[in-house]
């Protein structure tokens, strides 16, 4: 068992911190903080954002990990000087993010906040409306795009909707196959699937290939009922070009977690718009504060994650979860 020195570089509350050591194998050591860095000796970091003096004052690193789904492109561009350490990051929340994506297409495709909304004013009309605003997903198609632990959770509830499920994968080989998806196909192919698709599923990391993949070429090809839901990030889709078939109804709903504009403090958390553009005023549209990766008991689940990358480096077995940093996921 190799001994291993690891730095939490966030701050955990003592009972998370107590918790992990349970779960880790002997002779890992943990510390937790910014204030408390070790000087030397230090050979994995779990951070998110860590800056260049913190990996430059530790050359025994062998690896960072990023205790989340999804690459900050800033740490993208950090690692890339600093080829001897490997990048690694944790899939705690696949489950949390996935239903919340199955509750924000479920949401969309039933109206449920305008339905919501007009009971509170004791309005029934929209009972009576033909024809009515709900969309039968049973036996549609849904289209998810990305294949990682959180896009296979959701093709499975999908599946479990009666619906046909495809998927756009960057490689798609033998192993791609899935029992629970009824094609893999690679990004060459998506225009020619987004006709096909009653609802289309974002759950792409960002990276240069990502970013705007989806702009208003794209989302013309969607059918006219499609329900689209974004949990990946919100620059894979172009802001004004989905604002607009929203708008202009070219496309049915969306339910959309993640966004374009976030506070920069904890002062601006109270008063910062999500876009520049109002999705807020139209009723087709499910908003949510890019949470849907937060639920009970997170932090707990993320520490059980965590556990398993750092008892597989110990025991010098193959560590899961690498990071390809070039293609930023």
């Amino acid at each position: 068992m190799t001994p291993l020195n690891v730095h939490l570089l966030y701050d955990y509350a003592p009972n998370v911190l107590d918790y992990l050591r349970t779960l880790l194998e002997p002779g890992i050591h943990i510390t937790s903080g910014e204030s408390v860095i070790p000087e030397k000796n230090l050979h994995i970091l779990v951070a998110g954002r860590p800056d260049r003096a913190l990996l430059t004052a530790h050359p025994e690193l062998t690896a960072l990990i990023v205790p989340w789904v999804g690459i900050p492109p800033q740490t993208r561009e950090l690692l890339a000087g600093f080829p001897q350490i490997a990048l690694y990051n944790l899939h705690h929340n696949a489950e949390p993010v996935a239903e919340m994506a199955l509750a924000l297409l479920l949401a969309a495709a039933k109206a449920v906040i305008p339905l919501d909304q007009a009971l509170r004013r004791g309005d029934w009309s929209p009972r009576y409306n033909d024809p009515p605003s709900s969309l039968l997903l049973s036996g549609k198609t849904a289209l998810i795009l990305g294949m990682g632990a959180i896009g296979q959770l959701v093709a499975r509830a999908c599946q479990a909707l009666n619906m046909t499920v495809l998927a756009i994968k960057r490689t798609v080989t033998p192993a791609a196959i899935l029992p629970f998806v009824d094609g893999v196909f690679s990004s060459f192919d998506l225009h020619d699937l987004l006709p096909r698709a009653d609802a289309l599923i974002v759950t792409l990391p960002l990276t240069p290939e990502t970013e705007g993949l989806l702009g208003a070429d794209e989302l013309r090809l969607l059918p006219q009922h499609c329900v689209l839901v974004n949990i990946g990030r919100g620059s894979v889709i172009d802001e004004e070009a989905l604002y607009m078939a929203l708008k202009e109804h070219s496309i049915g709903a969306a339910g959309l977690d993640v966004w374009y504009n976030y506070p920069a403090s904890d002062k601006e958390r109270a008063g910062t718009l999500p876009a520049a553009l109002p999705f807020w005023e139209l009723e087709n549209v499910v908003l949510s504060p890019h949470r849907a990766g937060l639920t009970e008991g997170i932090d707990l689940l993320r520490m059980r994650h965590l556990a398993r990358l750092l008892n597989a480096a110990a025991r010098n077995e193959r560590i899961p979860n690498h990071v390809d940093l070039a293609a930023g996921y």
